[in-house]
């Protein structure tokens, strides 16, 4: 897998540089996420960085370098058109639809007539 230097800007990683794979495209990942485990043995801190231009490295070489984004969600996902909804974390609420809690009515079996 092909990779690149890759300078990083503000943050815990100001003034690193990283070799960040590459895509199917040639380029890195427009966001890039670093998992950062915490001292306690608590859950990992996440630490999101966006993909900013860095002008040309030559004849059409694109260069590349990412700026901390404290602002950003650290767990967000593409949302594809056949993704399921992700289902509610605890019991029903009332602003919460039906169609979420609902359970489908039991069916008699066909022997059981």
């Amino acid at each position: 897998m092909k990779s690149q230097d890759t300078p990083f800007v503000g943050g815990p990683l100001d003034g690193r540089v990283l070799p960040v794979p590459l895509g199917i495209t040639g380029h890195p990942p427009k966001t890039y996420r670093v998992p950062v485990p915490d001292a306690a043995g608590g859950p990992a801190t996440v630490l999101v960085y966006r993909r900013v231009d860095a002008g040309r490295g030559g004849f059409l070489h694109q260069l590349w370098k990412y700026e901390y984004a404290p602002e950003a969600d650290p767990g967000r996902r593409p949302k594809w058109p056949w993704s399921k909804p992700n289902p509610p974390a605890g019991p029903r609420t009332p602003d919460t639809p039906a169609w979420r809690t609902a359970t489908p009515p039991a069916q008699p079996h066909p022997t059981d007539e």
